[in-house]
């Protein structure tokens, strides 16, 4: 992998898309306008919310949609599409507007993400790169902001690329990690792509290498002596491990003027172990001296060792960030929302399902942001339709989805429309920030939460409501359609 646009990967669809694609056009919706969004119906890990992410991946694949010449032919063998909607595809390029969510943001089930106004064809073609990207980047951003706030304040770094799921797995989720929260990864390549700032220092065999383990850590303390983190758990962290590192630090370190150093501790009784490490090197004089821990960490194992007076300055975490092992399904959909008539009436739609989480909200839509001006926290979001605006000069109340007689009315508030143009008529319109200002704008965003909203256990429910124009063509459209 040299670049980040060196695939094209046009053809990472579902067959179905395609076989529809074929039948739109050959049916005569080729250019029928439609309205599709992409949302999700619950929070990982039953959290308060989410955090947007992936939308720099959608960005470049849609700017790289193309169907080369090996392509049409791979489609023709299959003998299921008509040479029109070949010759079709063989022109192929995305017209339509797309509308998103900025990444970074803390975002709801059931309010849309994403909003893909174009050609059917167009349309249905990019829903399964659109729902890979943002589903995989969300669930590792939401996972990586849960443990940076576990941490409380601590560095967090993700070391997960040997346990992600693929190459791709690993390299993006460095990326969504760092949205998170996260200060940097092992991962060297997603540093050399995408400035999520790579680090590292040795491993157990580094340590084994050596005759002796003063020996490894005296090395690499002469070969590193601005980086010496040194791993003392190869053999027995106590009774050799900080001893030959305190050795090592005070042979070559200490003549240099140098007293930021570290440890690190992959094994053991962490809470034990770290508030013994710290007395030792504390007495020894390296009270500058960082510890750092890593071994199957998530943020209930960092919010237990915290609890346990554990004295650690940072957190490596791997499988269980990277993974997302908790619950490693985000859960976004693709849903189509409404069409066009020939005339440019936006006809809405709706998917009913006895499944109540299943149906989906019609219509094109915006989505507000509720801002209570005393506190600056959000108090709600409220989804409208496309040419509805909230008067924030004008008393609102907003009613709780799930629990219908609970309400609150808001007086002093501003109201910020979160979702923004990133295509309009197929070119990009939207001006992609640097990764940095996505981590930062997500920890600004996530600042604006109820500390109620934040917590990891029964956290209170956030209030998504629709205005009334929407809900009542809602409740209208499940009447005609039950």
């Amino acid at each position: 992998m040299t670049s980040k646009n060196e695939l094209n990967l046009t053809m990472l669809c579902d067959f179905y898309e395609l076989t529809m694609g074929n039948g739109y056009f050959n049916y005569g919706y080729k250019d029928r306008i439609t309205y599709f969004d992409v949302f999700f119906r619950s929070v990982p890990d039953k959290g308060g919310f989410a955090i947007a992410a992936g939308l720099e991946q959608v960005i470049d694949y849609i700017e790289n949609l193309h169907f080369s010449a090996e392509d049409i032919d791979y489609l023709r063998s299959r003998q299921l599409f008509s040479e029109e909607f070949l010759e079709y595809l063989a022109d192929f390029r995305f017209t339509g507007d797309i509308y998103a969510i900025p990444e970074g943001t803390p975002i709801f089930p059931r309010e849309p993400i994403l909003t893909v106004r174009a050609p059917a064809i167009q349309a249905q073609l990019i829903e399964t790169f659109l729902l890979l990207s943002i589903n995989h980047q969300s669930l590792i951003a939401t996972k990586s902001n849960r443990i940076v706030r576990a941490a409380k304040g601590r560095t967090v770094l993700e070391f997960g690329s040997r346990r992600a799921q693929g190459a791709t797995g690993a390299v993006l989720g460095a990326r969504a990690a760092y949205i998170g929260g996260c200060a940097g990864t092992a991962c060297t390549i997603s540093d050399q792509l995408y400035g999520v700032r790579a680090g590292g220092t040795m491993a157990h065999a580094w340590v084994q290498m050596f005759d002796s383990q003063y020996e490894a850590f005296k090395t690499y303390c002469e070969m590193y002596p601005n980086n010496a983190t040194l791993l003392v758990d190869t053999y027995n962290t106590l009774k050799s491990g900080i001893p030959d590192a305190i050795r090592a630090f005070n042979d070559v370190l200490k003549p240099m003027g140098i007293k930021k150093c570290g440890i690190r501790l992959d094994s053991g009784d962490l809470a034990y172990l770290t508030r013994q490490a710290r007395k030792m090197l504390d007495n020894a004089g390296w009270t500058e001296c960082t510890i750092t821990v890593s071994n199957a960490l998530d943020e209930y194992l960092i919010d237990d060792l915290l609890d346990q007076g554990a004295c650690i300055d940072c957190f490596g975490v791997g499988e269980r960030l990277i993974t997302a092992r908790s619950e490693p399904v985000f859960g976004g959909v693709y849903k189509l929302a409404a069409v066009e008539d020939d005339h440019g009436n936006i006809i809405p739609k709706i998917k009913i399902s006895e499944n109540v989480a299943k149906i989906t909200n019609p219509h094109f839509k915006k989505v507000y942001r509720l801002f209570d001006n005393a506190t600056g926290k959000a108090e709600a979001d409220y989804l409208c339709l496309y040419n509805e605006f909230v008067d924030d000069s004008q008393p609102l109340t907003i009613f709780d989805p799930d629990i219908t007689w609970k309400e609150k009315t808001l007086t002093d508030f501003t109201a910020k429309e979160l979702m923004v143009p990133i295509f309009l008529n197929g070119e990009l319109v939207y001006e992609k920030p640097t990764l940095a200002e996505i981590k930062e704008y997500c920890a600004q965003q996530v600042d604006t939460l109820w500390d109620e909203v934040k917590r990891f256990d029964n956290p209170h429910n956030y209030y998504v409501d629709l205005s009334y124009d929407l809900w009542s063509i809602r409740r209208k459209l499940l009447k005609s359609n039950s």
